[in-house]
């Protein structure tokens, strides 16, 4: 049901989660299909929290579901960096005032993670 995971990118994410500081999930999965993903993706359980929209009845690139994500874990807007292979959803986590990045591949997202200083 679920492919294997892009070990270039979730290299990235481990470097993200070597820096020690918190990082968050939001994701299009749906409440039965997660449960499976976080069996089968060691990395899932990195997260420091995890906003499901088949959980919460919500989809990106809703801005109800981007406030959510804030509003439950504290997060400020203008210091929280959104990434995305969606530019539709890239494009709402800018209208709802978060430094989005636009994911086109792992060595991009690298390089643009570096120069923000978020590794």
């Amino acid at each position: 049901m679920l492919g294997g995971a892009y070990e270039d990118t979730v290299a990235v994410l481990r470097a993200v989660r070597d820096t020690g500081r918190p990082f968050y999930a939001l994701t299009n999965w749906s409440s039965e299909t997660f449960p499976v993903a976080r069996r089968q993706y060691g990395f899932l359980h990195w997260f420091h929290g995890i906003v499901v929209s088949g959980e919460e009845r919500l989809a990106k690139p809703d801005p109800a579901i981007y406030r959510r994500l804030l509003g439950r874990y504290g997060l400020v807007p203008e210091r929280t960096v959104f990434v995305d292979d969606s530019l539709a959803n890239v494009d709402a986590a800018r209208r709802e005032g978060m430094l989005a990045l636009h994911f086109t591949n792992a060595a991009a997202l690298r390089r643009e993670l570096d120069e923000l200083g978020a590794l």
